[in-house]
């Protein structure tokens, strides 16, 4: 959603904002520009409708040669995706240029009152209303100071006047004519982060555009200030002076960014599954006590001992995996567990006592209804943990505890590694509660034994990438797809018609497989495939008895089926085959198959796999 990137010191500051931009890519958006200061410091604007490639060959054909800008990609909200409403946008008389992330909700009542004052506006956007009001409280005084010198604390404290006006999400990156030498940034409720150089800083949405140009970042917080500066970084609280900031270290490699053999990077985040998987339980799981170790709960056994509810809650891909840890907790934990959108939870009064505990799980961490919904809980004084994927992230900085997931960066914004990491994280997060509680220490080590073999059980899974190929081929046309499963995979099938409507546009619905017949079952034809998933259980034959409803009306059956299953292949049209597991871990294996089909289909209908329209990798805004 919308993404910022900046740069000040000796590089030519247009070469690293083009690349950051292309990084950003995935976060989805709709027009691009950056701003530079010339030779003569005087504001130079560039901004495209569409992709950085248009961009970037608008400013190779006009390049700019200064150490100093910031750049935008915008995701429309107020205002259609216009060259007139990309960013940056210009305040005052020309005097700065600034890029927004966010929504600014009384933005109608503050652009009334600054077009009584005189300002005009040219475009339609909430960002445009900032930039007019930080220039207000600016130009009295350089109009005063006349040819004098003026401190850019002169404009820090124009931009805290300004921003304590706003309700909203603001991240702020600005530059002013005045000040040749200093970006200046703020945040409440969209991230930014700070890469620290040597005799250079960065700026960004997300730590993703620094990786390979520093490895020192600051995380900004909400209603902070920062002045970066080639040789310095000033950061500053809204209601008070200066404050301290934390360097931390970015353990990200380049590598992880590049798509290197894969024509995609969605393709490639499926196909580094079993390494996520694997850093996601490496060092949490203890045999000797036969459970699973966690060092960010921050609670006590004793506390967690006390937890007699659960409430996940979660927006998209993480509502399906939460979905997938309630059914975990309560079998496995034997704890009640409450799946809630984080979109409802966070404007509805459910009765929650002192012995309920939020989890907030998302990929991002920065999912502004998640984030919504875990400050109202946190206000209600309940515990709250997360399950997140980004240190640093909002969530991650406001959650009490929790788990990070350690699955690398995402960039395609159909999430796959991080909701199988997920998946993962929250078995053994049953693991831990039901060893706390009743599970036995046989069960646990069984556990174990089971989970410590996965990341082998999905690279066999990843072998079904040329069958599930040849069956995209198949049905490629269609436009109509039904997902049905049963326990554990109901929620896989929810997440692999999820897949198929993000990236390939596709009309798919995910069902309990038994629900098929109060309903759903008067859409089957011969041109609406039913993909059943279907490894070996205890219902097997209760999900075989919903197949054959499907193939008596005619319905084509694509089958995700267990190896050596020789009923199902002859009764479905198309079975995949994957390694048998436990139950509780099929979700995680079964969805390969699923994201590969989503993948394959996408591409052959000629779809932008990484960058599917109308979408964002992470919802900031409502």
């Amino acid at each position: 959603m919308c993404g910022i990137v900046g740069y000040v010191g000796p590089r030519v500051a247009q070469d690293f904002l083009v690349e950051g931009l292309r990084r950003l890519e995935y976060r989805g958006y709709d027009s691009a520009g950056t701003a530079t200061l010339n030779g003569n410091n005087e504001l130079n604007i560039t901004k495209s409708v569409g992709r950085i490639a248009t961009l970037a060959q608008e400013i190779a054909a006009d390049p700019c040669e200064s150490g100093i800008g910031i750049g935008h990609t915008r995701w429309a909200t107020h205002g259609a995706a216009t060259q007139s409403n990309a960013h940056p946008h210009i305040g005052g008389e020309n005097i700065l240029a600034m890029a927004h992330n966010g929504v600014i909700e009384n933005f109608a009542e503050l652009r009334s009152q600054l077009k009584q004052k005189g300002y005009q506006f040219q475009s339609e956007t909430d960002t445009e209303v900032v930039a007019h009001l930080i220039a207000s409280y600016i130009e009295p005084k350089l109009k005063e100071a006349g040819d004098g010198e003026v401190s850019p604390k002169v404009a820090v404290v124009a931009i805290k006047e300004a921003i304590s006006q706003l309700r909203g999400t603001f991240g702020l990156a600005i530059i002013f004519e005045k000040w040749p030498d200093s970006i200046f940034a703020a945040r409440l409720g969209s991230p930014l982060v700070i890469g620290v150089g040597d005799g250079e800083h960065f700026l960004a949405s997300d730590a993703q555009p620094l990786v390979g140009f520093t490895d020192r970042i600051v995380y900004l917080a909400d209603n902070q200030v920062a002045i970066l500066k080639a040789d310095s970084l000033e950061v500053s609280h809204r209601d008070s002076g200066v404050v301290a900031h934390d360097v931390m270290q970015l353990d990200v490699e380049s590598n992880q960014v590049d798509l290197g053999e894969y024509d995609h990077y969605m393709l490639k985040e499926i196909f580094e599954q079993p390494e996520a998987l694997r850093n996601t339980m490496r060092g949490r799981l203890n045999e000797d006590n036969a459970t699973a170790v966690f060092g960010g709960l921050n609670l006590s056994s004793q506390d967690l001992l006390k937890v007699k509810r659960i409430v996940f809650t979660a927006c998209g891909t993480s509502w399906h995996s939460s979905l997938f840890g309630e059914y975990l907790m309560e079998e496995i934990a034997q704890i009640p567990v409450e799946v809630e959108y984080a979109s409802e939870l966070r404007y509805r009064n459910p009765p929650m006592d002192e012995s309920t505990l939020l989890f907030a799980i998302t990929q991002s961490g920065e999912t502004a209804d998640t984030l919504g919904a875990l400050r109202e809980m946190k206000r209600k004084g309940h515990q709250t943990l997360a399950i997140c994927n980004v240190v640093g992230s909002s969530i991650a900085q406001e959650a009490d505890g929790g788990i990070y997931l350690h699955a690398g960066p995402e960039i395609g914004v159909a999430s796959t590694k991080a909701y199988s990491s997920q998946c993962l994280a929250l078995v053994l997060l049953a693991l831990y509660f039901g060893r706390l509680r009743h599970l036995s220490y046989g069960k646990g080590r069984e556990m174990i034994e089971n989970i410590k073999g996965l990341p082998t059980l999905v690279e066999q899974a990843l072998k079904t990438n040329d069958e599930v190929k040849r069956i995209a081929k198949k049905y490629v046309d269609c436009n109509n797809f039904l997902y049905l499963g049963r326990h554990y995979n109901f929620p896989t099938a929810l997440e692999g018609a999820l897949k198929l409507k993000e990236i390939s546009y596709i009309h798919a619905e995910g069902y309990p497989a038994a629900e098929m017949k109060h309903g759903p079952i008067a859409l089957v034809d011969e041109k609406t495939p039913s993909v059943f998933v279907m490894p070996h259980g205890f219902i097997y034959e209760k999900v075989m008895s919903n197949l054959e409803e499907i193939k008596a009306r005619g319905g084509p059956v694509i089958a995700i089926a267990a190896e050596g299953d020789k009923r199902i292949a002859e009764v479905a049209d198309d079975v995949i085959y994957i390694p048998p597991t436990a139950s509780y871990l099929q979700p995680i294996v079964s969805g390969i198959p699923l994201q590969l089909l989503s993948y394959h289909i996408a591409v052959l209908r000629g779809c932008d796999v990484d960058k599917p329209r109308n979408l964002a990798k992470s919802v900031t805004v409502e």
